[in-house]
């Protein structure tokens, strides 16, 4: 382990003292300079407070028209209706505050604002803290595996790589250099700078660093903060539903107006008039529609993160129903991110590694070697492989060395792809080197007959044509020279190495992959491949997922294609090989004009423009930058394509519950606004007040919101094509159906109060009997909604808990208002309650019957 002396020079800097380079900050200091730049990241937007949610509600349309209705009711005396009214804004009130609060909540727990760990030296001590703590002047220790929390000059190093793709797209890891305190700083790529960066990943040796920049200051922050000003625009759903709301608004305002002045010029009483208006505007005021995409989207984005995908935009929601395109990588998102080992090749034989299997004797010396040419506790996933097969097969025999001590080793450099450890074991005169590498790094260091080299050689592509990861294994047996200065040969090649065998390694697809991939094809869905892999090993890949693998476009060909070009062979092509993270972009647009709904996933800096570019960005959980997700919209938790796929699926059901729900929303509106013309086209006594408007509500705003968003998915939800893009959300067959079964409704709810008037019932048993009849076709519209096509009778066998919370609620809400008598005074009902609520349950029948019809007669269709 490092301490803080080691390599720290005396150099100081404005900030930095000797003594501090040394120690570290102390506590006090770091929270100083906490306090005075901010935390060690990129700003986290603004929560929505409880106060801000109950001044939106006080905005509220239908809030105002209560306030006025309340006040109407004062001025005419009515001190009764007017507290009823008052409770039902509280209530309103009470409930969407509740409910916008828990959306909020969701969305809030659901935005990921994790940071980096980081070791740091304060007060002299090793102090692990929260990446977002680390400040300016700080000592971070360095090892290998890290996530650098925040940029920072070497002050020293042993061995160090780090793997900077993140912000150059360059996959090979850069070698590091010790620098000063005073070092200017650079550009991030390239070797031997003194310079890490924060957000990239340490691949091999340890270090320490003296902070130079943190937050928005940082290279990785100078780039997230260009993408934080980029605004993303309305939404297309939102467009759809504000241009409805407004139409329907317009006509409902108009059409309060007349009556008003149809009501105050024919009867003389202009605050009866005026109720009779606000009732209307309350009937017809299309506020659920707004409040219903909110909801779905919100809840929406809760049901996707329980898939492990994090939700950053909610408009990305919408599109998932449209998906054609998936580009996908294939590191991590369709393998497991981890290496296994396949294949050993020794002696002339090939053998098939199982995870089951014993290991024969004639490979023991081979992984024997190979663990020996690894770290003893490994972070690189090939040398982990080697462990974990070693210890499964290897324990208890004389092949594993825990007792044997590293004396020496020779690192990779740019002139030898290979590394080898020299050990010194019990009672052995001569030590042992064991070397791995590149197949042909060891070829030649095992200085091959030609014939041999050629052979083993062809034996080495064979294995990578299967799309596995190959390295060579030798061995040496080395006896020390007597001069210590010069004890160790000075490079690899002056040691007699024998070759000992092959390594074929790969990372194995996940398991449920191929069904995943079955899933998009017959969804409509094309997956494309996208990887920095050899076009041989990313068609092996692609055979193994059955993806088309007998067309691969290299990156090398991609570049030499016009635009024009490449659009064309866009629709042959489903796997591209050796693809640096700055073509995926022209890649991007290239399908988008074809016509393609785009999906693209990605981890690094350099992916963010493509994920920001495509209809869908969808950025890495576990292995992906701070900015690509601040790019992307959504976030995959676990990596996992298959959680991908269960995404746009949970889209796909989004989009119809929320069809479902603005259907029903219109429909059930027709009735309520019927009603409340017809009495006074008829010259009769209002019928509808603003109290039994309100009830109304209190069914309808939950069948929206809640119960038509926890609507189970249609069966043949993923054996259909992706909708068109430019498909409108509510029109065409959708919008006719709904409007047919409003007037439905509307109809059995007029036939039974022209059948109530004909009867001479007294005005509060005809107000009682059509509003009984309103419910329960209210509830009966639920049903009739519930698939889009499917009859009722087929929706009865769906689980759905809110259904019956909804109709044991309206009933029993029914039986209250009918029998007890201050709430039968309160809505000015009368008559036999039995009887009463017979006729509603007639009228649900009836419009079950009819809207039955409807549908049969329109055969909407998805």
């Amino acid at each position: 382990m490092l301490t803080a002396s080691q390599g720290v020079g005396t150099t100081g800097m404005s900030t930095v003292n000797d003594e501090q380079l040394i120690s570290g900050l102390s506590t006090a200091e770091a929270q100083l300079r906490l306090a005075a730049s901010g935390y060690n990241e990129l700003k986290p937007p603004n929560p929505r407070r409880i106060w801000h949610i109950v001044a939106d509600v006080l905005r509220e349309p239908m809030f105002l028209l209560l306030i006025v209705a309340g006040g109407i009711y004062l001025l005419l005396g009515s001190i009764d209706d007017a507290l009823m009214l008052l409770f039902f804004v509280l209530l309103i009130v009470t409930l969407t505050v509740s409910q916008q609060y828990k959306s909020e909540r969701v969305l809030e727990a659901l935005r990921d604002l994790s940071s980096p760990r980081a070791l740091v030296i304060r007060d002299g001590k090793q102090q692990r803290i929260s990446g977002r703590e680390v400040v300016q002047g700080d000592l971070l220790l360095l090892t290998e595996g890290d996530r650098v929390a925040a940029d920072a000059v070497l002050l020293s190093c042993n061995d160090l790589l780090a793997d900077e793709s993140m912000l150059t797209g360059e996959s090979v890891p850069v070698r590091k250099h010790p620098g000063n305190a005073d070092a200017t700083a650079l550009q991030p790529g390239g070797d031997d700078q003194p310079f890490v960066y924060a957000g990239t990943v340490l691949v091999q040796g340890s270090g320490i660093g003296l902070v130079t920049a943190t937050g928005k200051s940082s290279a990785i922050g100078q780039i997230g903060e260009s993408l934080q000003d980029t605004r993303s625009g309305t939404s297309p759903l939102r467009i759809q539903t504000d241009r409805l709301v407004r139409r329907l608004a317009i006509f409902a305002g108009a059409l309060c107006l007349l009556l008003v002045l149809t009501y105050g010029i024919s009867r003389g009483h202009w605050l009866d008039a005026l109720l009779a208006g606000v009732s209307l505007a309350m009937a017809s005021l299309p506020e659920e529609f707004p409040v219903i995409l909110s909801v779905f989207m919100a809840l929406g984005a809760w049901r996707i993160s329980r898939r492990d995908v994090l939700t950053r935009r909610l408009n990305a929601i919408e599109t998932l129903g449209a998906t054609t395109v998936l580009c996908t990588d294939k590191t991590g998102t369709l393998t497991e991110n981890r290496m296994v080992i396949r294949e050993l090749y020794s002696s002339g034989q090939m053998l098939q590694v199982d995870s089951h299997s014993p290991l024969p004797e004639p490979w023991h010396e081979l992984v024997e070697f190979g663990i020996l040419a690894s770290e003893r506790d490994p972070f690189d996933p090939m040398e982990r492989a080697l462990h974990e097969l070693g210890l499964r097969t290897l324990s208890g025999s004389e092949h594993l060395h825990e007792a044997w001590q590293l004396v020496h080793e020779y690192s990779l450099s740019p002139e030898l792809a290979a590394m080898s450890h020299v050990w010194q074991g019990d009672g052995q005169e001569h030590h042992m080197v064991a070397a791995k590498g590149a197949p042909e790094a060891i070829i030649d260091l095992c200085h091959l007959p030609d014939a041999q080299a050629a052979s083993i050689a062809l034996i080495a592509a064979e294995m990578a044509d299967q799309g596995l990861r190959v390295l060579g294994v030798a061995r040496a047996e080395l006896k020390p020279g007597q001069d210590p200065e010069h004890q160790w040969p000075a490079q690899q090649h002056d040691i007699e190495f024998s070759f000992v065998g092959l390594l074929g390694l790969h990372d194995p697809l996940r398991p449920d992959i191929a069904e995943a991939i079955a899933q998009c094809r017959a969804a409509g869905v094309r997956v494309v491949m996208i990887t920095g892999d050899h076009a041989r090993t990313a068609q092996a890949i692609a055979r193994e997922l059955g993806l088309p693998s007998g067309q691969v476009l290299t990156g090398g060909e991609l570049d030499a294609l016009s635009d024009a070009a490449l659009r064309t062979r866009l629709h042959d092509v489903q796997v591209f090989a050796r693809i640096v993270p700055q073509q995926k972009l022209r890649l991007v647009e290239a399908f988008k004009a074809n016509g393609e709904i785009v999906a693209m996933t990605g981890d690094g800096v350099n992916d963010a423009p493509a994920l920001k570019a495509a209809h869908i960005g969808v950025a890495m959980g576990k292995r992906g930058t701070d900015v690509a997700r601040e790019a992307a919209g959504l976030v995959l938790l676990n990596d996992d394509f298959a959680s991908l796929v269960a995404t746009i699926r949970l889209g796909r059901r989004i989009y119809d519950n929320l069809r479902k729900a603005m259907s029903y929303a219109l429909a059930v509106h027709i009735p309520i606004v019927g009603m409340a013309l017809l009495p006074v086209l008829l010259g009769e006594p209002l019928l509808l007040l603003p109290a039994h408007i309100m009830f109304l509500q209190m069914i309808i705003d939950p069948a929206c919101s809640i119960f038509f968003e926890a609507e189970p998915e249609e069966k043949n939800i993923m054996q259909r094509p992706p909708r068109q893009a430019n498909e409108t959300l509510f029109g065409g067959m959708l919008l006719t159906n709904s409007l047919l079964q409003g007037l439905v409704a509307f109809a059995v709810a007029a036939t039974i109060y022209a059948w109530a008037i004909s009867q001479g019932f007294e005005e509060n048993t005809v107000r009682a009997l059509v509003f009984v009849a309103m419910v329960a076709g209210n509830i009966a519209l639920v049903f009739s909604n519930r698939s889009l096509n499917a009859s009722w009778q087929g929706a009865w066998s769906r689980e759905n808990p809110v259904l019956w919370w909804i109709v044991l609620g309206g009933s029993a809400g029914l039986a209250l208002v009918l029998s007890v008598p201050v709430l039968r005074g309160l809505f000015h009902f009368s008559g036999d309650a039995p009887h009463i609520l017979g006729v509603g349950v007639l009228a649900a029948g009836s419009v079950l019957v009819f809207s039955a019809g409807v549908k049969r007669i329109m055969g909407t269709r998805k």
